[in-house]
């Protein structure tokens, strides 16, 4: 187990359970506590104890500088420690001097103090008895002297005769150490639980106990704990054992990247690679190790004046200055002296394409249109005019050329005969649309006759438009749409239905009105909407049918007095709907009966039913006034699907004060059209 000794004196306080202290002084065996009660600081206590101590005074009776059972322990374990550190040279000194214990044998803290220091000393002679004491002694495994700052590592001894245990201290077991009769004690780096036997881990870091430097994080461990560095030492370094940065030997270790032409010295944190080869004189090395020529003649200055350098490799040479002419000069034939050079005679052709005018030691060039003289690379170059002349030189676009520019002109639009504005294109001349096409400005739009949309791919060309596919197109024939190029026309059934006038529409026609239907001579033509029907009816027994041939009356005396006044017949032609959203009034059945006349109020009054032929009860029959007499409504309140026939027979019944007066039956025959037109 690693121990550390606390070295400064606000750390006793922590030492609560240090085993030392709980082997020499029995009367300190105390449980955890806890600190900052009041205002008094730990280190006031802890240096009042020390004070105390230094006065010879008791330990254990020390007057409180405040009222914290925490500022009382401390003083009481600063005191002790004083007296440690004063009496542990005494027991190690009476043991050299004696080699026994005995008259060291006391009840008092001082006395147990200097015997532990002597104990530890001369723990290979414990073969000899002690003498009979009041309580029995253990040895802890370690032990500090604080007077030598000595540790001492030892095993755990019990140093009392057998016979001297009572019954009760025998069944007692220390999981530690026993240190008074009944009380049992723990080692350095634990504290005794509540059972009194028992010990546990005192975690140092928590209480603040361990003497971690900065920069150290402190990490528990069981009976002590250690100290570990927060940041790392960084490249370069190693953490060693004790918390400290170290450098790392690169070139010891081998882990250096110097090449083979290298020699690898180590740096604190680093290390240098170094040639191997070293160069000769007028050579510089470069990283790679390479020796590169000195150029003597840049670097410094090494002949004298009148002479020029020359450099050569590893060295440099001094030749004499020669006569040297400046530019647009050469030697004359003595080489004497310098005269001009003609350029414009010169076979390098150097104003290329324009005038050349030679001066004294150099030339000019006379430039075309369009050029200007660069007195620097002394050649005529290109003027870009529709950059120096930006918006002004043409209305649309300007392009340079050598020497000139040229203009151009957007879509739409042609160069005029000035070369610099530009005028409409009139597209529609090339026919860019497939139908017709309006010239605009800059532009033009094309557009399509009636029939036909622009395609929305090229804008130009014109499709068909499908009038039967559209939402509405359902609507624009009563029968059947038929789309054609640029146009429809509309179709109606084969037979029965002729196409209107509007086009569009499809109208009954008569066949009873024209003549073309195939009903005999006693039989009636009956229109129906897209056909005919050929009726033909008889009168019931005993009635007689009028001159409408629609109605049977009673034919004699005893038909008379029958309740059925009259049985009639009429004929209607219905559409199948499209929308059936209300009820559709069909036939009106009116009376000669008065809502309000000059009859008793009550007297008189009709009612109508349906008795036979209301298919799916697509019909009702109800009653209102009109012109303030009763009329009878057959209405259809359902939808019905054509072709259909059904015969609606309808009663109205005649009623007085005294009864029912008499009836009539009204057969109305219902034909349903399977269209809706």
């Amino acid at each position: 187990m690693n121990l550390h000794r606390y070295k400064h004196t606000a750390y006793v306080v922590r030492q609560l359970f240090n085993n030392l202290h709980l082997l020499t002084c029995p009367k300190m065996c105390l449980g955890l506590f806890s600190l900052g009660v009041d205002q008094v600081s730990i280190e006031d206590c802890c240096k009042d104890g020390q004070k105390r101590a230094s006065d010879d005074e008791d330990c254990a009776a020390l007057p409180l500088i405040s009222a914290s059972n925490t500022c009382r322990i401390v003083q009481e374990q600063c005191c002790v420690t004083v007296l440690e550190d004063n009496m542990c040279t005494t027991g190690i000194n009476t043991a050299k001097e004696q080699g026994v214990c005995d008259s060291l044998f006391a009840n008092t803290c001082e006395t147990k103090t200097t015997k532990v220091c002597l104990t530890l000393y001369l723990l290979q002679s414990w073969s000899r008895a002690y003498p009979v004491t009041t309580s029995c002694l253990w040895a802890t495994s370690v032990a500090w002297c604080p007077g030598h700052a000595v540790w001492m590592e030892l095993e755990t001894t019990r140093l009392c005769p057998q016979e001297q245990l009572s019954v009760g201290e025998k069944s007692r077991t220390c999981a530690h150490q026993c240190v008074s009769e009944n009380t049992c004690g723990c080692f350095k780096g634990y504290r005794l639980k509540p059972d009194g036997k028992s010990c546990e881990d005192i975690n140092e870091c928590l209480l603040g106990a361990s003497n971690c430097r900065g920069g150290e994080r402190c990490i528990n461990t069981e009976g002590s704990f250690r100290c570990q560095r927060e940041v790392s030492c960084g490249t370069g370094y190693e953490l060693t054992d004790n918390n400290n940065c170290k450098d790392i030997d690169e070139c010891e270790t081998g882990i250096h990247n110097c090449g083979p032409e290298f020699e690898c010295q180590n740096t604190q944190g680093s290390f240098r690679c170094l040639p191997k080869v070293k160069c000769a004189a007028g050579f510089i090395q470069d990283a790679l190790g390479s020796c590169i020529d000195i150029n003597e003649c840049v670097t410094q200055t090494p002949c004298t004046r009148g002479q020029v350098c020359i450099n050569t490799v590893g060295s440099y040479i001094c030749q004499r200055n020669s006569v040297n002419c400046g530019r647009g000069y050469h030697l004359n034939e003595e080489g004497t002296r310098c005269i001009d050079i003609d350029e414009c005679k010169s076979l390098d052709k150097v104003c290329e394409g324009h005038g050349c005018i030679n001066l004294v030691g150099s030339y000019r060039c006379e430039c075309e249109a369009g050029y200007i003289f660069n007195s620097i690379s002394r050649v005529c170059e290109d003027i870009n005019e529709c950059r120096h002349y930006p918006g002004r030189l043409c209305a649309h676009k300007c392009e340079n050329t050598l020497g000139s520019y040229k203009c151009s002109c957007t879509t739409g639009f042609k160069l005029a005969a000035d070369g610099r504005n530009c005028d409409d294109l009139n597209e529609c001349e090339s026919n860019p649309c497939s139908q017709e096409c309006a010239n605009v400005y800059g532009s033009y739009q094309c557009y399509c006759r009636r029939g036909y949309q622009l395609s929305d791919m090229d804008g130009m060309t014109c499709e068909d438009i499908d009038e039967c596919a559209l939402p509405t197109g359902g609507h624009i024939c009563s029968y059947r749409c038929h789309n054609t190029p640029g146009s429809f026309h509309c179709s109606c059934p084969i037979n029965g239905y002729t196409l209107a006038a509007n086009g569009r529409s499809c109208q009954d026609i008569d066949e009873c009105l024209t003549g073309t239907h195939t009903c005999t001579g006693n039989q009636s033509c009956f229109n129906v909407q897209g056909g005919f029907r050929c009726l033909s009816f008889d009168c019931p027994n005993n009635y007689r049918r009028t001159s409408t041939d629609r109605t049977c009356l009673p034919n004699d005396f005893a038909c008379g007095v029958d309740p059925i006044h009259s049985i009639s017949h009429t004929f209607i032609s219905l559409p199948t709907f499209r929308e059936f959203t209300r009820p559709e009034e069909i036939v009106f059945l009116r009376t000669s009966v008065r809502a309000y006349g000059a009859y008793h109020l009550g007297s008189y009054d009709v009612k109508f039913e349906i008795l036979e032929g209301n298919v799916e009860n697509a019909f009702d029959i109800i009653k209102r006034i009109e012109n303030g007499m009763y009329v009878g409504v057959v209405r259809q309140v359902k939808l019905l699907i054509g072709p259909m026939t059904t015969v609606l027979k309808l009663l109205m019944r005649n009623l007085t004060t005294q009864g029912e007066s008499s009836q009539n039956v009204i057969n109305v025959h219902v034909f349903v059209s399977e269209f809706w037109f």
